[in-house]
């Protein structure tokens, strides 16, 4: 079993602050200092492996974590950590920790899924554990399925540490239920992107019910899309829809709109990713009974739908 299916990755580390360590992909510059080459032929280490847990970070505010992550997190040696984590989590590592930066933007990924798989691989089989810390829960649009399925081919121990996903955690914050008798009876979670050089297509006639609430994540890039096609789908212009900003963090942002608005409206509110865009009557409904607005002032120290 090889690892031809991946050129060997470029990496420079270079340091940040005292005892940190970011690690930074170029697909372009030569290395200067390497991650330790454990891999070998068959995909057997050279010393007893370490594990690699794959643990969820949560949809921001470090509060949110689960008691297990916050642990591990504190322990961890080396960290390999996604752009969705925020500074707040990230501050709980111990300072002498190694933090490698494997983030991505939508099409513009620092570092390839498939290089990352490899790095797992070769720091665990060095005998480090790895803590690969993810924003939400590792397996909802995460990537953590397949960094298992690789995991499991070269032998390597790993366990999954579960976290809040945004769309729990974020309507949470916000006192809006996913589900509300008489008003949603159930609730849908999908991507708002595909994979580079893949045509964006969800099944848009099942998507368009106006009795589930639709969370779409990271939605702001294809939000026109996304509305067109599920009005075309029979979904009413008027629908409800909330775009939610860095969720449940200091500089989390609103934008309370339609699903005919929401172009305009996200782009008039200057939103930036990473943005949930939750679709459905309970939005209204938050609003109707005055929950929202109780639940964000005391949590947030501003109004759910004030932008």
């Amino acid at each position: 079993m090889g690892v031809s299916a991946c050129n060997k990755p470029n990496w420079m580390l270079r340091a940040q602050d005292a005892g940190r360590t970011t690690l930074q992909a170029t697909r372009w510059t030569m290395t200067m200092t390497r991650v330790p080459e454990a891999v070998e032929g068959e995909g057997r280490a050279t010393t007893t492996p370490g594990c690699v847990y794959l643990v969820g970070a949560g949809p921001g505010a470090a509060d949110l974590l689960t008691v297990r992550a916050q642990r591990l997190i504190q322990q961890a040696d080396v960290l390999v950590y996604d752009r969705l984590v925020s500074q707040d989590v990230l501050d709980l590592a111990p300072p002498t920790s190694t933090r490698l930066f494997v983030g991505k933007a939508p099409s513009r990924h620092a570092v390839p899924q498939c290089e990352i798989n490899l790095l797992l691989v070769r720091l665990a089989a060095s005998g480090r554990d790895v803590i690969r810390l993810k924003g939400g829960d590792p397996f909802i649009f995460g990537r953590g399925g397949e960094e298992v399925e690789h995991l499991a081919r070269f032998g390597i121990p790993h366990e999954v540490v579960p976290g809040i996903t945004a769309a729990s955690g974020c309507l949470s914050a916000l006192g809006i239920p996913l589900t509300h008798r008489g008003v949603a009876t159930g609730a849908r979670f999908v991507t708002g992107h595909c994979r580079d050089g893949v045509d964006f297509h969800l099944h848009w006639q099942s998507l368009a019910d106006p009795d589930t609430t639709l969370v779409v994540y990271m939605g702001l890039a294809n939000a026109p899309h996304i509305s067109e096609q599920l009005q075309a789908a029979g979904l009413s212009p008027a629908t409800p829809v909330l775009a939610i900003s860095a969720g449940t963090t200091p500089e989390q942002r609103t934008c309370r709109t339609t699903l005919a608005s929401v172009r305009r409206d996200t782009a008039m509110a200057g939103l930036t990713a990473p943005v949930l865009l939750v679709i459905g009557r309970v939005v209204e409904e938050a609003e109707r009974i005055g929950i929202s607005k109780v639940v964000s002032e005391r949590n947030l120290g501003r109004e759910a739908f004030g932008g």
